[in-house]
């Protein structure tokens, strides 16, 4: 879309030159379209999963096993700014990485000092929590008037977390006063799993809701009922209001001689399920690391929507999350 100042000197270039006013609209239309071609390149880029862990300060349970070596080490700040260099990357929101729960507080306080300095692009966090235990009312108290932290998340897709563990009492409770204190609650569930996800959700309508991954489907999977287990989950969250879905993570399930039409399925079932206002972009690095640079990410994801309007790609860039967060 042209800025006033184009459309202006447009105007005035052509009023001074005698051109007809037929040829004035089609100018403009002409500019306007060649504007239009090139702003996908050009889009601003919040990052909603921005992972960042410091092994000097914090523990984390998770790094063990063969297949999360490549992620046993330090990933920081100036390693972020290196690997979405040149990419418009505007502004990120911290996500939790599962540190011990002894250093949930330290994560916060660690995150916090992020956002409030000018030396990154970090403006908002989600931290870890465990919703549903003794201790977590104190704590999301403790954060509630922290503006930089806008949520919690506990994944609930590991190999040691039953199904329905979501649909607790206590859990339930918690989740309920996240939305009373004002912040929301990321759903990671296995695919199986996003049906216990949206009758979460349908008993804490204060509380907003983010969709991790596209609901964790892989790309690979010949499961069939399983796809359509996770389709039903898709299409019942999307019901409701309090919820969007994050853009992300499924490049890991991908093979490794992986293609955009690979992830494109179901790419484009989530942006139809949820719609143009409720899809965020989240470049889940370094864990995308597994199978992809964020450049790739970035760049199979607007091969996967270039035919879609620039406004659905504004927004699912940057607009939405702009709005959501607050940022």
């Amino acid at each position: 879309m042209l800025d006033n100042v184009s459309r202006r000197d447009f105007l005035a270039a052509t009023v001074a030159t005698g051109v007809t006013a037929s040829s004035i609209t089609i100018g403009l239309q002409s500019l306007a379209s060649a504007q239009d071609k090139s702003m996908p390149d050009q889009l601003p880029i919040i990052d909603t999963h921005q992972h960042l862990w410091d092994l000097t300060k914090f523990k984390l349970p998770w790094h063990k096993g063969d297949d999360t070596k490549p992620l046993q080490r330090s990933f920081v700040m100036s390693d972020y700014l290196e690997a979405t260099k040149g990419l418009n990357v505007v502004k990120t929101v911290y996500m939790e990485v599962d540190v011990e729960p002894d250093q949930q507080m330290a994560e916060a306080d660690y995150v916090t000092d992020l956002c409030k300095r000018d030396d990154n692009p970090m403006k908002a966090a989600v931290v870890s929590g465990r919703p549903g235990t003794p201790g977590f009312e104190p704590y999301i108290r403790r954060l509630a008037e922290n503006k930089y932290i806008k949520g919690i998340r506990q994944v609930l897709h590991g190999d040691a977390t039953p199904a329905e563990f979501c649909l607790q009492p206590k859990f339930v409770e918690s989740i309920q006063l996240l939305g009373e204190l004002g912040k929301s609650f990321d759903l990671c569930v296995r695919p199986g799993e996003v049906v216990d996800a949206a009758k979460l959700v349908a008993q804490c309508p204060k509380t907003r809701f983010i969709l991790d991954h596209c609901g964790n489907m892989s790309v690979t999977s010949t499961d069939l009922a399983l796809r359509k287990k996770w389709e039903k989950g898709m299409q019942e969250l999307a019901q409701k209001p309090n919820v969007i879905c994050k853009v992300s993570g499924i490049i890991v399930t991908a093979n490794k001689d992986w293609k955009p039409e690979d992830l494109a399925q179901n790419i484009n079932f989530t942006l139809d399920t949820f719609g143009e206002d409720r899809v965020i972009f989240a470049g889940d690095w370094p864990v995308c690391t597994l199978k992809a640079t964020f450049a790739q990410w970035v760049n199979a994801l607007k091969q996967i929507v270039k035919d879609r309007p620039v406004s659905f790609q504004k927004k699912l860039f940057h607009d939405n999350a702009a709005k959501f967060y607050g940022i």
